[in-house]
């Protein structure tokens, strides 16, 4: 065996020396990148041009590496070469071992520091004071739909969505133990509580279950706490050193949670983009079809619509509109313009790359 294996191995080593030259031939090219773009005072990171490179990457892969695959390994040395521009900080629901801080990475690769914060307020808070470029907040999960504080908090904050991620949410029920010997109370956040109702019903019916900041602060309690126990990703649970009692247990097997990319940034259109919106109609009768009217008339896709209370106690709403394409597209442009003639309220929340993944 070793005599079959070694030119193989020497072949391995061989191409390696050539990857590793490469890579950092193309880390030269971004630090070159890094200086006009100093000089111009552009933004480092541009997810529009990102997107494009890992959608390219896929679109050419040969295999045998599946494209995703591919894509993870670009977004990291994309990841590593923008910090040789400046080392980004994003802001994130912490603390770490949270859904939100992996879908940071997921966005940004491993080069970035992650600012975890105790909210979804505070994230907002912390991006819009510069304390960070970018905040990450969940938007909506597939199985308990939309994340109503990230809605409100957009209706507010001056920042734009720069960017999207979705990622599986598979939840664990972990202890200190790795059992349930002594457990009074089971500790997640709301949503997760929500997303594994059924489960625990059939369960734990008599287990007290407390709603907690999110479900890495669950998992800080139940490693302090033997009668804590915690619904919370496998890898805080690790970070906290805690047993797996029973493992994925949300009520649906395809759990997924979307998450927004929050920032000072506009980007430019990426070639499969999104544009996310908030209105208000008059009140009166057919408002909200003769609103949303214009999007057929031009040809625009309706992705999502939500609706939330505008808390003025006359039963008025807001409502949030995904359609598909950017902002700066002429069908786009020309329905949203309508759409802002007619509506009693109109904001852009962004226009962005889809995600990925």
């Amino acid at each position: 065996m070793t005599d079959k294996l070694k030119p193989l191995r020497d072949k391995i080593d061989a191409i390696d020396a050539q990857l590793l030259s490469l890579l950092n031939e193309r880390a030269k090219v971004a630090q070159e990148v890094g200086h006009v773009k100093a000089e111009t005072n552009a933004p480092v990171f541009r997810p529009e041009r990102e997107a494009q490179v890992l959608r390219g990457v896929a679109e050419r892969n040969p295999g045998p590496l599946a494209g995703t695959d591919v894509q993870t390994i670009f977004r990291e040395i994309m990841s590593a070469c923008r910090a040789l521009e400046k080392r980004v900080t994003v802001a994130y629901l912490g603390p770490s071992g949270t859904f939100s801080e992996q879908a940071v990475y997921r966005q940004f690769g491993q080069a970035v520091d992650g600012l975890p914060c105790a909210s979804i307020d505070e994230v907002f808070r912390a991006t819009e004071a510069g304390t960070a470029e970018f905040g990450v907040v969940p938007v909506e999960n597939s199985s308990e739909g939309a994340i109503n504080r990230t809605l409100d908090l957009l209706l507010q904050t001056p920042l734009a969505i720069s960017g999207e991620v979705a990622i599986a949410v598979h939840h664990s029920l972990m202890t200190k133990t790795g059992t349930m010997d002594g457990v009074t109370v089971i500790c997640a956040h709301s949503q997760a509580l929500a997303q594994c109702q059924v489960w625990l019903n059939d369960h734990y019916p008599q287990i007290e279950r407390r709603a907690v900041a999110s479900n890495a602060e669950a998992a800080r309690l139940a490693s302090q706490d033997a009668s804590v126990a915690a619904i919370a990703s496998e890898i805080a649970g690790g970070q906290y050193q805690l047993g797996v009692v029973h493992g994925h247990i949300q009520d649906d097997p395809h759990n997924r949670t979307r998450f927004a990319i929050v920032g000072k940034l506009q980007p430019g259109p990426s070639g499969n983009d999104r544009t996310s919106i908030v209105l208000a109609v008059p009140n009166k009768a057919g408002a909200v079809y003769q609103l949303l009217a214009p999007l057929a008339q031009h040809g625009v896709s309706m992705t999502r619509f939500e609706s939330r209370p505008a808390r003025t106690g006359t039963w008025e709403y807001y409502f949030y509109v995904d359609v598909e394409g950017h902002a700066q597209n002429p069908a786009v442009a020309r329905a949203l313009a309508e759409l802002k003639s007619n509506a009693a309220f109109f904001k852009v929340l962004g226009s962005y790359p889809t995600s990925l993944y």
